[in-house]
């Protein structure tokens, strides 16, 4: 297949780089901006005219889009920003998709939802962002429903991994140098490998069943941020103390879903995946580090 991968430079990015690299498929990373010491061409995915170029000019059987706004407080700030590349952008893809008969992984996320369940989220609960950027990301998964093109959309949550900025490189960076931390507790979700999400995105890619649909996929188990917290640090072998704390003591612009753990069920019965535990994940991604 000649594979187009955009946001290639993000967490989710560096991971499908290393696992497509070394395979048959013809690949073209890209991003909006350069990463020194790997090959990326740039790519404003905003741009209509510049992706329907590479697309054809690629021949693409499939577009994995892992570019996304993520600064969810910021979002709150400058809704067009978060809309053009979470909402639009999408649509551009996806249409784009249509019109060359090729296929789009598109990844979304648990912020689609309120928040307010007390079991796991599977695919048939009723979106409702609390956000901009929750609602952000249902516009563009709309946008990829609507276009006619063959497609996959994949929400996950609490995603990490040794590339980039994230809540496992925070924790480690704070503890190592902080006696004691604070950490919410009353948030509860499922810690995401990059990893373990870019494996399930290559078994989508290679199957010919289970298109047209929306899957959840997380890591196995629910933990709170306090829970994850205290993981990496034991998990480093760093000397800090990780407190609990409410939600209220830090407050943000932008409001956190109090409960998103995804319901993976449908991803493993349609595409035989096993789910790692997050924990599991957890300690591989620290031995990379």
């Amino acid at each position: 297949m000649n594979v187009l991968f955009t946001g290639a430079n993000g967490q989710l990015g560096n991971e499908l780089r290393l696992l497509f690299s070394n395979g048959a498929d013809n690949c073209l990373f890209t991003d909006i901006s350069a990463q020194e010491g790997v090959q990326t061409e740039i790519l404003d995915i905003a741009d209509a005219e510049a992706v329907r170029r590479t697309v054809e000019k690629h021949k693409t059987d499939l577009i994995i889009n892992c570019a996304a706004y993520n600064n969810v407080d910021k979002a709150e700030e400058d809704e067009q920003a978060a809309m053009l590349l979470n909402a639009q952008a999408p649509g551009i893809l996806a249409r784009e998709a249509a019109r060359a008969g090729a296929s789009l992984i598109h990844v979304s996320t648990d912020y689609v939802f309120p928040g307010t369940a007390n079991r796991p989220i599977d695919e048939s609960a009723e979106p409702a962002p609390v956000s901009v950027y929750g609602r952000s990301k249902l516009a563009g998964e709309d946008a990829v429903r609507s276009s006619g093109c063959r497609y996959v959309i994949l929400r996950t949550a609490w995603l990490y991994s040794p590339f980039g900025k994230n809540f496992v490189k925070t924790i480690r960076s704070l503890a190592a140098t902080r006696s004691s931390l604070n950490v919410v507790f009353d948030q509860v979700g499922s810690p995401t490998s990059a990893y373990d999400l870019a494996r399930a995105i290559q078994a989508v890619a290679k199957s010919k069943n289970g298109w047209n649909a929306t899957y959840h996929y997380s890591g196995e188990g629910a933990v709170s941020w306090f829970d994850f917290a205290s993981a990496i640090v034991e998990l480093s072998g760093l000397d800090c103390r990780v407190n609990a704390c409410l939600s209220s003591e830090f407050p943000a612009k932008a409001q956190r879903p109090a409960y998103s753990v995804l319901d993976k069920s449908l991803i493993k019965q349609t595409f035989g995946l096993e789910v790692p535990w997050w924990r599991t994940s957890l300690e591989k991604c620290i031995v990379r580090l």
